[in-house]
């Protein structure tokens, strides 16, 4: 009888800030052996022929849209997308219709990414200013965060009133992650702006709206809180030099405060409004170039932790509204792994920050049980990829619902050859094994 459903051979491990030849032994979901060479029989084996080989990507921030915003985007297309980019393990956020701010409304959402998730999967639980008796609820193991819209929303998920973030911070059980931006300097800028243009406001007055000021207001009130509370923090996608004073650098598995980049803040800066338009209108937005630098500096001193995407599917057609119409958030998540590698070929990142970076410290900042390495005894997330390859993206390639990327036309360097979940080989040489899916919902040791 075989000792192993699956043997890797031949891999360029890259994991835990090193490079190795190994091969790697799969057995029921996990890894059973990692070395140099493994002479048992197993019932499938691959040779990777010295292709790289890592944990698969963890990211913390998604839009899958599903349940009531589906003509943008599904859990099935998109965690599709994620699939293909090597993304193993996904974290959904609230805003849906209805907002996932009860949890049973959560365990909805959970049923449906069983159903038809290609990837691991967590949701948040939505924080409004007056379901904190739903919050104290949450069971730390069960679900990723709970997401606090510090501005940028509507509704009931906007919390901008101070005696419903002090209760927030001092009960939650569960780490907050929040969008901090202050509404009152964006409204400001907004009347402002528009004075001065008569109304007729375009992409690039989007950065002026959405400033520095207005990012830097809300996160120094968020760690503040935090540190008021002591409670867990993870600050997402942070956009200026100026807020990263507010994270300490240190390993990530040391802080209780955390924050991460986005890959498109990492990539774009204010300059590009002008080609790309509403294209790349998000928030927080895309700002001026010194931002970007620091933000790349950031990770690399452990200031900044984790890489993510915010993958946020909206239609061509909506896009293309005039730019106070046109929404926020940009479809990345199919290409995101290859942009992180094009940072490390320019020199920005070497290819083990990547990995820590994507992979590595998002399991260490949510606790993540067993996942976001390659150890033995591990579940056997994995990404082979290669470097040195050209490849054009195209908007037909998209698996996204939207159908369309900001980077249509761009020359990357590097492919997505096959991606592993749970030990079950769902993309292969770029073929889709439908009957292999195997996600699970990610669980935390909290």
């Amino acid at each position: 009888m075989p000792n192993f459903d699956l043997v890797l051979r031949n891999c360029n491990l890259i994991n835990e800030n090193s490079i190795s030849q190994v091969d790697i032994a799969i057995k029921d979901k996990r890894i059973e052996k990692i070395s140099s060479s493994i002479t048992e029989k197993a019932k499938k084996e691959i040779d990777i022929n010295g292709k790289n080989v890592a944990p698969g990507v963890i990211d913390d921030q998604v839009h899958f849209r599903e349940p009531g915003l589906t003509k943008k985007g599904e859990i099935k297309t998109e965690s599709l997308a994620a699939l293909y980019g090597g993304i193993t393990s996904t974290m959904d956020m609230p805003n849906v219709s209805p907002a996932s701010t009860t949890l049973d409304l959560l365990e909805e959402r959970f049923q449906l990414a069983k159903e038809k998730s290609w990837t691991n999967y967590s949701f948040y639980l939505g924080a409004t200013p007056d379901n904190i008796d739903e919050i104290k609820k949450a069971n730390p193991k069960d679900i990723c965060g709970l997401k606090i819209f510090m501005g940028s929303s509507t509704g009931d998920l906007l919390v901008n009133d101070d005696d419903a973030l002090d209760l927030i911070f001092k009960e939650s059980p569960i780490l907050i992650v929040t969008h901090c931006e202050d509404n009152k300097t964006i409204e400001n800028n907004l009347e402002k702006i528009s004075a001065q243009r008569k109304g007729k406001l375009s992409p690039p007055d989007h950065a002026l709206i959405r400033d520095e000021l207005a990012c830097y207001i809300s996160s120094e009130k968020a760690t503040s809180l935090a540190k008021k509370y002591s409670a867990d923090l993870h600050v997402l996608h942070l956009t200026t030099e100026r807020e990263i004073e507010l994270f300490e650098a240190k390993p990530t598995k040391d802080k209780k405060i955390t924050t991460e980049a986005c890959i498109h803040h990492l990539i774009f800066t204010s300059d590009d409004y002008e080609e790309w338009g509403n294209f790349i209108k998000c928030n927080p937005s895309i700002k001026a170039p010194n931002n970007r630098e620091a933000l790349r500096q950031a990770l690399k001193n452990n200031q900044i932790d984790i890489i993510a995407t915010d993958h946020a599917p909206h239609t061509r057609d909506e896009k293309s509204l005039p730019y106070s119409e046109a929404p926020a958030g940009i479809p990345l998540i199919q290409h995101s792994f290859q942009l992180m590698l094009e940072l490390a070929k320019k020199g920005i990142f070497t290819i083990e920050e990547v990995i820590k970076f994507a992979s590595h410290n998002t399991a260490d900042r949510f606790k993540i049980i067993d996942r976001g390495y390659v150890r033995e005894g591990y579940f056997a997330d994995l990404v082979v990829f290669e470097t040195g390859i050209k490849h054009t993206v195209t908007n037909e390639e998209q698996k996204s619902k939207c159908g369309w990327t900001p980077f249509e036309g761009w020359e990357l360097s590097s492919k997505v050859n096959s991606t592993i979940v749970n030990g079950n080989v769902l993309l292969e040489n770029g073929e889709l094994h439908p009957e292999r899916r195997s996600s699970e919902r990610l669980v935390f040791n909290k």
